[in-house]
């Protein structure tokens, strides 16, 4: 791409887009179009329509989507299945009518059966049956991988899906209702940190700008309080008398499960990097196999256990921490093959530990 080529970030404000909108202007592109939610929706058809006709992008991003964890997916799933085949739809039309030179498309390891062999090879998808958990999501997700393909094939488009891994970073989603584990993770360590120093200003702090802490959560909290020695505020007493049994922090399943995760400034890189790949390598990409895809990972994973000990010893907290059983595991592994990727010559430089401990200072900056 030339650096004065006119680039579209599609959800620049989220995790995924906003770390692409950084590396883009890390590498001197300043050609860079952004539209808030508020300014465009693109669940609908004739404001994308009418963004596309008017800004005519040579490149886009699509990293808007909705997204969340497992309980949001289990509250929330025709607003995930909806929403997302309403975004991508959109965008893929717009852009196929508009012009657009290449299209990355951003989707989610969750596209692969849920007893899939491990690591997961792109050759894996539409062998087996989705994870119940999220898939209304997933089937959302692997119908714009087909959308590409036929885009492709029918008009010569260039739209590449890109699977990541699960990702982190700057910009993630801490609320404890909707979030994936790592950013919750951080949020409850952080939160059980502060109730064992009883300061209740700092949890107040974080409750301001990340939103409401969950009843059960706050229970813990006030047994992690009177269980050091604190005081508890008139406001916490009705948490007070549920935490007697358990106080600490009570995390879901049995963190048996293995998951691998990506530092979302790395996913940015690769995207950047395969958007930029030279003809004879981009086109490949897209004819292949049967369904233009490519997965971006690090190739490596760990239990939601040691993930567990790991953001713990970051954040600071030495308190207890209980694994409740009744809760779903989702499934027990996902590792993604990524050696197609490495063959193109691209690694990931971010490691696991650095990851957490640079997201965590952006979470503290944010308070």
């Amino acid at each position: 791409m030339k650096k004065d080529a006119k680039i579209y970030i599609a959800g620049h404000r989220g995790l995924v887009g906003s770390a692409i909108l950084r590396c883009l202007q890390a590498e001197g592109y300043a050609n860079l179009t952004t539209r808030t939610h508020q300014e465009l929706d693109l669940t609908r058809q004739k404001q994308t329509d009418a963004f596309f006709e008017s800004e005519k992008p040579d490149y886009v991003f699509l990293a808007a989507a909705k997204v969340g964890g497992i309980w949001a997916n289990y509250r929330y799933p025709a607003e995930f299945i909806y929403s997302n085949l309403a975004i991508q739809t959109n965008v893929l039309h717009a852009s196929w009518k508009e012009g657009v030179k290449r299209l990355i498309f951003l989707g989610s390891s969750c596209i692969y059966p849920g007893e899939c062999p491990q690591p997961m090879k792109e050759e894996h998808l539409l062998t087996g049956p989705l994870e119940p958990t999220n898939r209304p999501y997933a089937t959302a997700k692997i119908a714009g991988i087909i959308q590409c393909e036929a885009y492709n094939r029918q008009y010569g488009a260039r739209f590449l899906p890109v699977m990541p891994t699960n990702l982190y970073g700057p910009n993630d989603n801490f609320d404890l209702e909707n979030s994936h584990v790592l950013p919750a993770l951080i949020r409850k360590f952080h939160l059980a940190k502060h109730a064992g120093l009883g300061d209740w200003e700092g949890i107040t702090a974080d409750q301001s700008r990340f939103g409401p802490i969950p009843e059960d959560i706050m229970a813990g909290l006030a047994g992690i309080a009177r269980s050091n020695g604190h005081s508890i505020p008139a406001s916490m007493e009705r948490f007070a008398r549920n935490a007697e049994p358990v106080p600490g922090i009570t995390l879901w399943g049995t963190g048996s499960p293995r998951r691998e995760f990506l530092f979302v400034d790395d996913l940015a890189r690769a995207g950047l990097f395969l958007m930029d790949l030279e003809d004879a390598l981009f086109d490949p990409l897209l004819t292949s196999r049967n369904l233009p895809l490519i997965n971006i990972g690090c190739g490596q994973d760990q239990s939601v256990r040691e993930l567990a000990a790991l953001v713990s010893e970051t954040v600071g907290y030495r308190g207890d921490v209980h694994w409740d059983r009744t809760k779903p595991d989702g499934v027990q592994r996902k590792l993604l093959d990524i050696s197609r990727l490495r063959n193109l010559n691209w690694s990931p430089t971010m490691s696991l530990n650095n990851g957490i401990r640079q997201t965590y200072e952006w979470y503290l900056s944010q308070l």
